[in-house]
Formats: C-alpha cells, structure tokens, sequence
C-alpha cells in the first residue's frame, strides 16, 4: 500500500516557530549561497523578530515546518518579504498555496496590488514569478545588492 502525502496545513505562526521557520528559511536559500558569494537576506532575519512585528504563516505536514510566508507593508504597499520551501518539499503546490494566501491578505487589507523583491541573481525565483502574473517595475541597490523589485495587481473580487 503506497502512503500519500498529507496536505499541509497553513497557520500564523507562533514565536515557538522561530527556530522552525530559521530552518526552512535556511535550507530553502541554501543553495543561492555560491551564486551570491554571500547569505541573503531572508537567512540573516531574526525570525522571533519578525513573527512579532511581521505577518508570518508556517505550512505544516505532520509536526514539521515545511514552509514560511512573511507578508507585511512595505515602501511601496503590501510586501510579500518572503515565501520558502524546505528542498524536499517543492513541486507539491506548498509554495502555491502561500502565495494564493499572500494574495488573499493583501487584498483583505485593501490592496489592489501586491509587491516583493529578490535578489537579480536568483533569475529562477524571478522566471516563477512573472509566470504568476508579477511584473518588474525597477531595480533598486542597498547594501552591494541589486534587487528587482516586481508587483502583481489583484483582481478584486466581491466579497459577499
């Protein structure tokens, strides 16, 4: 008898997720780590931090994060600031789903947009994303890094 996948299930995290979510992060960005000769971003984040002053969910299976979404607003309306996925785990829609949820919460919160930003070398993150309907709107440098900055507008549905 083969074993099926149980469907994660996505909730807001908790600070007792930090070290969970530190994980993820890490195993999610690893691999960027030769291509940008440094770690970025998301792997240098305080996550108790920013559980507390961010928008933050945890994707489970079973008892084990196997993905984090971070929303917030940002500079330029609301940000999706980061979506990860453990390796061993992509290609099984987790990291779909927390983007549909991040297009949710901006929408709840009035948004008619939604934006993130990434690194210009992580080129497959930037190839996903104008395949979801985002679009490069500038390039902006902070601290050595070019990053592209790209948005999706959302359709607004009624809600009833």
């Amino acid at each position: 008898m083969q074993m099926v996948d149980k469907e994660p299930t996505i909730r807001p995290a908790e600070v007792a997720d930090a070290p969970a979510i530190t994980d993820c992060v890490t195993r999610a960005y690893e691999h960027y780590l030769p291509r940008l000769g440094r770690k970025p971003g998301p792997m240098l984040e305080d996550y108790a931090r920013v559980i507390a002053e961010r928008e933050v969910y945890v994707a489970e299976r079973g008892d084990e994060v196997v993905g984090v979404l971070v929303l917030g607003r940002g500079d330029d309306g609301f940000c999706l600031y980061n979506v990860a996925v453990r390796p061993e785990q992509r290609g099984r829609g987790i990291g779909r789903g927390l983007l549909n949820l991040a297009e949710v919460r901006a929408a709840d919160a009035g948004f008619n947009a939604i934006y993130l930003y990434t690194h210009e070398k992580m080129v497959e993150n930037r190839a996903l994303y104008v395949r979801l309907g985002y679009v490069q709107y500038d390039e902006r440098t902070a601290d050595g890094m070019t990053r592209v900055f790209m948005r999706k507008s959302l359709e607004r549905a009624q809600r009833l």
